[in-house]
């Protein structure tokens, strides 16, 4: 099992920027990928941005550019650094981590983008 944390979400003016953390818990050795999706509201949830374990980065349909993937491996920790947010990016945003036989998700955590 893998547990998943996030945080850092909130309310940001457009053309700000935040970073979402990711923290993984419990048999974190058998993650295989992680990233983060988001749900705007009344949409379905989309790809935002995954990265492999040999570190190949999959963005989303119009997410490259502003968002960004890192991890610390030491902190078992993923990260989200979003810039020049517009409001269309309003959204729970969600962490996923796959293993070979399970997908785990976070809570989801909300960000809001003001006009």
């Amino acid at each position: 099992q893998v547990q998943l944390v996030e945080s850092g979400g909130g309310l940001v003016q457009a053309g700000g920027s935040l970073r979402l953390s990711c923290a993984a818990s419990g048999n974190t050795v058998s993650i295989i990928f992680m990233g983060w999706y988001r749900q705007p509201p009344g949409k379905q949830r989309e790809l935002v941005v995954t990265e492999t374990n040999n570190d190949y980065i999959r963005y989303g349909d119009s997410m490259k550019g502003r968002f960004s993937i890192s991890r610390d491996n030491a902190k078992n920790t993923l990260y989200l650094q979003a810039d020049n947010l517009k409001p269309e990016d309003t959204a729970i945003y969600s962490c996923y981590a796959r293993s070979r036989n399970s997908g785990y998700w976070g809570q989801g955590t909300q960000v809001t983008v003001s006009s």
